[in-house]
């Protein structure tokens, strides 16, 4: 976008998909992602303030927090360790429902509300005070009770005012109050007889869902200060003249009371601190990052303002010191994560840095299994995104931090199992492929996360015959039958009702890529099963239920095939005569009957396969680099990068999973629609995490590839986000 005044405000909502824009010429515009396209956006509405200033914005709390139970912790129950912690929405809709909206905050005392998806956003405008005010720091929290408590400073005296703001939704219409809370002055220039030349330069609640803390910081002549301050409930005694009893009674009035301070030789230009409370525990764990005139970053503990480190970006890079110092760096801009496991810091040179900090989860312990553990297993119950996490962990911890998630989910209820199972198996492949010898795991547990998709796309098509037979499916009525164990997959099709696996012709043709993918899967499978018992051993091959998956899956393909011919798999195949679908699920059915030591007889079958049917490349590696690269842990740090350069350093070419008689290609596959898309397609969407491309748009627009198509329209396999690539 372009617009005639500076921008004065940007703001995510929780979720990451809406980004609200304010300039200081009072040109209001929200924006969201284009088909959750990274690089595509629209503007959802736009909206004008003539002659505002806009210093602040906010969107409505939804009402939903999760956190970690500080007396629960250890348990190994989901339900039990994440607590739904009790939050009201800011805007509640027919049937209590957060509303979605955003509320802004002008430099002359105006706070402006309205929803997001209508067409003018500002619905309702009020002023914050009685009497108008000019502001020139603001910062806004979310009350428990649904309120927005803001605070505001006008910067030349150390003053902060504090209000509670209400956002009201009624008779198709937003309305807009506003009460004064108890203001306070810094207590460093109490007493000090220059307090007039103090500025207050920076206002941040210590976390977004606590409005009760609120870390000021302010610049003298000497230097800066940091202070915390908390909104206690003070008992107050009333006269007994004022009351009509005899006895005097006790009321309490809220109070701002200072709590701790840290001061720096040189001035502040900007300050930050976490955004979540991750844990129940009194008062929430918090970083506070303060960053000083010459460079130098603070990292505070919220609850007394202890030093955690510091550290200088004029020391940063040793064979430039000069050039640094000579171009007067400074810090601009500063945030952290959500999970609080990042640091990203911007410099008056338009430099990105990035840095790690020790999780806030346990203040001072590092990322260990336990605390690695919790925090991955936050974002599978809450879906935030674990990146951070994941570039903080150490490669000698990845196996024992994988073992802990898999036996951790292992006791959970079946139904938690079924609902977290395709997050639980993301997770998994991301930590494998943090380290150089996870990455055949990584691409194993890929193809199982695809597995399991396709048997749950397949088995939502099949139909009951009868009305009374809901209680068992036909995908229930094929499992029964295939305990039984039999090896011929026709006499399977005997036991079953041909009316519950009909589907429509045309629908069958458009998932003929899906169909494919999972017979060459399976070939795959068997013809790598001579070397399974050689390291790295294959994750599908000992996952009993994904065999059986894979069988049934077969089983209606062979359905389907007797329906319309032209979707089944193709196979290059030495004798035309060859059922290679029989024979597939011959050969599943005897390792499912010997899983854990397959006999010498289905070795020998299978290590014929090759000479039988040409095995196709399933999942063809693609190179990672930059901070995706598992070559990271092992390079000196700090690494300089430079954008749209990938450093030799960082990049990494995956070793491919192949098999004596494979079929390579050095062509483009779509990892999601599984068909080959060129050497070098010109438009494709690719993952920023993992590189994977997918179609940009699909030609077969049938209800059943619709229904798969949006199952990755958000994120990756990976959970990366997408972007439009184009081949120059």
């Amino acid at each position: 976008m372009s617009s005639s005044g500076a921008v004065t405000a940007l703001e995510w909502d929780s979720p990451g998909d809406k980004l609200v824009v304010a300039t200081a010429t009072g040109h209001i515009s929200v924006w969201t992602m284009r088909e959750h396209v990274l690089n595509a956006w629209h503007c959802l509405g736009t909206t004008q303030l003539p002659g505002e200033a806009i210093i602040g914005a906010a969107f409505f709390h939804n009402g939903r927090k999760i956190s970690i139970a500080a007396d629960k912790k250890d348990s190994p129950l989901y339900c039990e360790r994440m607590a739904q912690v009790k939050f009201s929405p800011s805007v509640r809709q027919f049937g209590g429902g957060g509303g979605e909206g955003v509320v802004v905050m002008t430099s002359t005392g105006i706070v402006g509300s309205g929803a997001a998806p209508a067409c003018r956003l500002i619905t309702a405008c009020e002023s914050l005070a009685t009497t108008r005010a000019t502001l020139s720091i603001v910062d806004i929290s979310y009350g428990k009770n649904g309120q927005f408590v803001v605070a505001a400073s006008n910067g030349d005296m150390c003053r902060v005012q504090c209000y509670r703001v209400s956002v009201r939704y009624s008779e198709d219409r937003l309305h807009v109050s506003s009460q004064a809370l108890p203001s306070f002055f810094l207590q460093s220039f109490k007493a000090h007889r220059h307090h007039h030349s103090g500025r207050v330069t920076g206002l941040k609640f210590a976390l977004r869902e606590d409005a009760d803390s609120l870390v000021v910081a302010a610049n003298y002549v000497t230097g800066g200060v940091i202070e915390v301050w908390h909104l206690n409930e003070t008992p107050v005694v009333i006269h007994r003249v004022f009351q009509p009893s005899t006895a005097a009674t006790q009321s309490s009035s809220p109070v701002w009371e200072h709590e701790c301070s840290y001061t720096t030789s040189y001035p502040i230009t900007s300050v930050t601190t976490c955004k979540l409370s991750l844990t129940t525990a009194t008062p929430p764990n918090s970083y506070v990052m303060v960053a000083t005139s010459d460079a130098t970053l603070h990292c505070l503990y919220r609850d007394s303002l202890k030093l955690a480190g510091t550290c200088s970006l004029l020391n940063a890079w040793e064979e430039d010191t000069v050039k640094h110092q000579r171009l007067s760096t400074r810090i601009t801009c500063m945030d952290l994560t959500w999970l609080g496991c990042a640091l990203v810091v911007v410099d008056s040179h338009g430099q990105l840095y990035l840095f790690k900090l020790l999780p806030i989860l346990e203040p001072g312990v590092g990322m260990t299994v336990n605390v690695a553990c919790n925090l991955l297993e936050y974002c599978l119950v809450t879906g935030a995104d674990c990146w951070d996490v994941l570039i903080s962990i150490r490669p000698s911890l990845v196996e024992n931090i994988s073992d802990r998630l898999v036996d951790n989910f292992a006791r959970q209820p079946l139904h938690t199992q079924q609902f977290y199972y395709i997050a639980h198996l993301a997770q998994r492949t991301a930590l494998a492929r943090l380290t150089q010898g996870g990455q055949t795991r990584a691409a194993d547990l890929t193809a199982l996360l695809m597995l399991h998709s396709v048997s749950t796309a397949f088995n939502s098509l099949l139909r009951p015959s009868d009305m009374s037979s809901h209680d068992k499916g036909p995908a229930e009525s094929l499992a029964s039958v295939m305990v039984d164990n039999i090896n011929d997959v026709d006499k399977v099709l005997i036991h079953l009702e041909p009316k519950e696996f009909t589907v429509e012709p045309s629908t069958l043709q458009s998932l003929q890529q899906l169909i494919q993918w999972t017979a060459d899967l399976a070939l795959n499978l068997l013809a790598r099963l001579p070397e399974h018992y050689k390291s790295p051993p294959c994750e599908l091959l000992r996952d009993y239920k994904a065999l059986n998956s894979l069988r049934q899956l077969l089983v209606i393909i062979r359905v389907w095939g007797l329906l319309r011919a032209s979707c089944l798999p193709l196979f290059v195949r030495s004798a035309e005569n060859l059922d290679v679908l029989a024979l597939l699920f011959k050969l599943l059915s005897k390792l499912v009957q010997h899983s854990h030591e397959p006999d010498d007889g289905l070795i020998d079958e299978c290590c014929l396969l090759p000479s039988q049917v040409m095995i196709p490349q399933l999942n063809p590696s693609t190179p990672t680099v930059c901070v995706a690269s598992p070559t990271l842990p092992y390079q000196s740090l700090p690494i300089q990068l430079e954008y749209g350069v990938e450093p030799e350093c960082l990049v990494f070419e995956p070793e491919s999973i192949t098999v004596e008689g494979c079929l390579t290609t050095d062509q483009s596959v779509d990892t999601i629609r599984h068909i080959y898309l060129g050497k070098q397609p010109m438009l494709v969407k690719q993952c920023v995490r993992c590189g994977g491309k997918s179609q940009v748009q699909n030609c077969s627009r049938t209800a059943a590839i619709r229904a798969w198509d949006q199952r990755w329209a958000r994120t990756c396999t990976c959970g990366g986000l997408w972007r439009i690539h184009k081949t120059l």
